[in-house]
């Protein structure tokens, strides 16, 4: 009896080291472990070694029965060596720019990524015929990642899925609808979903959303959560031996400008000053400055004022070296962008550890139903430098009363968000039975 065989499309994909590429590892993993063969599209490794830089551990976690098939998206916003510009491109930029969006749009609607829909027909359609394929995944953004697995079926009526990391048409920060979400947009969201056998959603306040924005196509949806995974070395750590040493809090996760950072430097600075439990604590924050190394003016002025408060800045780490970075720890500050679409892949991970978590995020957010039950959680009341202050006081008090006992209760609490927990349900119902 022959394996199923999986075609998944994913932009993001190792070495890169955006946010969506653990989702992306995880699903193929899971699918490999569950019996089927798994052919994988996705950029060069180039594109990311040449703008936001590589986790190449990352590419050792990936089963070794999967496999590969690099091609170039030609996309202009990556291509960083001006040795290779057009003579139009380099002289007159913003109308070279103009007439490739335009193409970009005739083939599909969304800017600089439309232009790959011909490429990946083609080598769907190849793949295809060289080794049937019975179920296709796409993960977006972009979205085009979708259009394998549509235009397989539309030809060969081939199975597909629809995996959003994120959403097409949905600010998930403001709630409100994006810039780019014109009417084309809206058709050809429809018209995928149409032909979907089922659409996935990383929690539950999305899904609503685009239910009442497809409900013909509701009944597709289904929400399949980030979840965590382990890299040979378990997240649920032990606790940490500090003696008389401070506490230190820890942030893994990138800085962006939607991380308030700001305020939680200002809150950390206000709780040290009431003594006690935070007078010598320290908080380092692990992570990437921005998803293109850098972080604007207004960050890098909070990081500078940190340095005088206990707040160390230590660079990014390793997925595969987290667990690591995680026992040194004796809480976690849960920092996120606002909005209540916002749940964020780091929200499991930390949950995992079974460490003491302070979010520091609108109340509103979606990561406030994953950590609710959580026995080792302190919420802010708002995101104002005392409401902080209020919050790291109480969960610096949670953290230097932890037991051995009570983290392990705090981490078989969050067994039920490991990721393949959340996949296997879905990988059941999608295998071809006979």
């Amino acid at each position: 009896m022959r394996k199923p065989h999986l075609l998944y499309t994913a932009w993001g994909f190792p070495p890169s080291r955006a946010g969506g590429v653990y989702r992306a590892l995880a699903t193929v993993n899971a699918f490999a472990e569950a019996g089927w063969d798994v052919t994988v599209i996705t950029v060069p490794r180039e594109l990311w070694l040449l703008s936001t830089g590589v986790d190449t551990a990352l590419e050792a976690q990936l089963a070794e029965q999967v496999r590969v098939i690099r091609v170039d998206p030609h996309v202009a916003n990556f291509e960083n060596d001006l040795a290779s510009w057009s003579w139009a491109r380099a002289r007159h930029p913003e109308l070279w720019k103009a007439a490739t969006l335009w193409r970009d749009m005739l083939r599909f609607p969304e800017p600089n990524y439309g232009r790959w829909r011909p490429i990946l027909e083609k080598l769907a359609v190849e793949i295809h015929r060289e080794r049937a394929v019975d179920l296709a995944i796409g993960t977006a953004n972009p979205h085009v990642d979708f259009i394998p697995g549509w235009h397989l079926n539309r030809r060969f009526g081939v199975r597909h899925v629809m995996d959003y990391r994120d959403a097409w048409q949905l600010d998930v920060f403001s709630g409100q609808k994006l810039i780019t979400a014109i009417p084309a947009v809206g058709r050809w969201e429809s018209r995928l979903m149409g032909s979907a056998t089922e659409v996935w959603f990383v929690n539950e306040a999305i899904r609503r959303w685009h239910a009442q924005e497809h409900p013909t196509h509701a009944d597709k949806m289904r929400v399949v959560a980030n979840g965590y995974e382990e890299y040979g070395v378990p997240l649920a750590v032990p606790v940490r031996d500090r003696g008389e040493q401070p506490l230190v809090f820890g942030y893994v996760g990138t800085i962006t400008d939607k991380v308030p950072l700001n305020e939680l430097i200002e809150g950390w600075g206000f709780a040290r000053e009431r003594g006690g439990l935070l007078q010598n604590a320290r908080l380092v924050l692990r992570g990437y400055l921005g998803h293109f190394g850098t972080i604007n003016p207004a960050l890098q002025h909070a990081l500078e004022r940190g340095k005088t408060i206990g707040v160390s800045y230590e660079g990014p780490v390793s997925k595969t070296e987290i667990a690591e970075a995680y026992a040194g720890f004796d809480a976690l500050v849960l920092a996120l962008g606002t909005g209540r679409y916002v749940t964020s892949g780091k929200v499991y991970e930390y949950a995992a550890t079974g460490l003491p978590v302070i979010s520091v995020h609108d109340p509103d957010n979606a990561a406030t139903e994953v950590m609710r039950e959580s026995p080792v959680w302190t919420p802010v009341r708002a995101l104002d430098p005392e409401s902080i202050a209020d919050s790291l006081v109480a969960t610096a008090e949670v953290a230097a009363a932890q037991t051995p006992s009570s983290r392990r209760e705090a981490q078989e609490w969050a067994t039920q968000y490991e990721r393949r927990r959340q996949l296997a349900p879905r990988i059941e119902a999608l295998t071809p039975t006979g």
